[in-house]
């Protein structure tokens, strides 16, 4: 999820927090018994943006091997732009802990000169093996204003067209937007895998995916103390539909928030939403990891 809040100083943007605070990543968490698997993160922004935990070796590498540690096995490599998207399918090729998705952020079709030249393009690269998705794409009504809003929508429609063409689950980006995603995709037909990255709505929209069979995808923001919300979202969301993600280097979980996040602190979320939906921690990753190798696997 692109386009954070701004939490600090006005005058200082996102990008200039990143950089006076790259490499201050916290500490490992306790392991997990129960290996799990990261459904959402930016490998390659956290890498620009915040570094490397140790600081030494090569980046993604030293990411995916500081998340192997912690229990967290797999990652989901996520595109934003056709340049990400290149990258992050490019990476999943050589990587076997990494798999990629593709799309254009519904922040950048705005933004885009010849929206329908990077829709082919996000199309043929989500033909690769490698490739396990179509996402982030949706709707977001907070960054993007009235003047975008149409091409936006036309981005989300041909994404879901690409998830569908190419049978590959869409991940969806929802800031805002809960009633206008859900109406694109029953206009539409979703496809057969749906998932809602970083899941922001409360327990009555929750119960609405879960019966529509999408899958919730939970991020850091489950452990503030303000997310009550989302707590009671994943109490009511079934082991079997739900995920977890860092969306890294952003949302950060507790107690930690505000330094840069990376796969190695899913624990931390997963651990929260555990005790949020009264699971049992060890079946709810095993829950979690199964869903993965059926939506996105297998890695190996």
């Amino acid at each position: 999820m692109l386009g954070r809040m701004n939490t600090a100083s006005p005058a200082e943007s996102r990008r200039a927090r990143a950089r006076r605070r790259a490499g201050e990543f916290p500490p490992a968490p306790t392991p997990l018994a129960v290996p799990v698997f990261d459904s959402h993160t930016h490998l390659d922004i956290t890498v620009h943006e915040a570094g490397v935990p140790g600081g030494t070796g090569d980046p993604v590498e030293a990411l995916v091997a500081a998340a192997a540690k912690v229990g967290v096995d797999r990652l989901v490599q996520v595109g934003v732009d056709v340049a990400s998207s290149r990258w992050g399918a490019e990476l999943a090729a050589r990587q076997p802990a990494v798999v990629a998705t593709v799309a254009l952020h519904p922040n950048e079709a705005p933004t885009l000169p010849d929206l329908d030249e990077a829709l082919r393009a996000i199309e043929a690269l989500a033909a690769e093996p490698r490739v396990r998705g179509v996402g982030e794409t949706g709707l977001d009504t907070f960054r993007t204003g009235e003047a975008g809003r149409a091409a936006q929508e036309e981005s989300f429609r041909a994404h879901i067209a690409i998830a569908k063409r190419y049978r590959k689950p869409l991940i969806i980006h929802d800031r805002d937007a809960h009633d206008d995603v859900l109406r694109v995709l029953d206009s539409e037909g979703a496809p057969d895998t749906v998932v809602l990255h970083c899941f922001s709505g409360d327990a009555d929209f929750a119960a609405e995916c879960v019966r529509r069979g999408y899958l919730l995808s939970f991020a850091g923001v489950v452990t503030f103390a303000s997310a009550g919300n989302l707590r009671a979202a994943a109490a009511v969301t079934p082991p079997g539909q739900m995920l977890v993600e860092t969306d890294a280097p952003y949302l950060t979980p507790m107690p930690y928030r505000g330094q840069p996040n990376a796969s190695y602190l899913i624990p931390l979320t997963v651990r929260a939403l555990a005790e949020a939906a009264d699971a049992d921690l060890d079946a709810l990753c095993a829950a979690i990891s199964a869903t993965g190798d059926r939506v996105f696997g297998p890695w190996r």
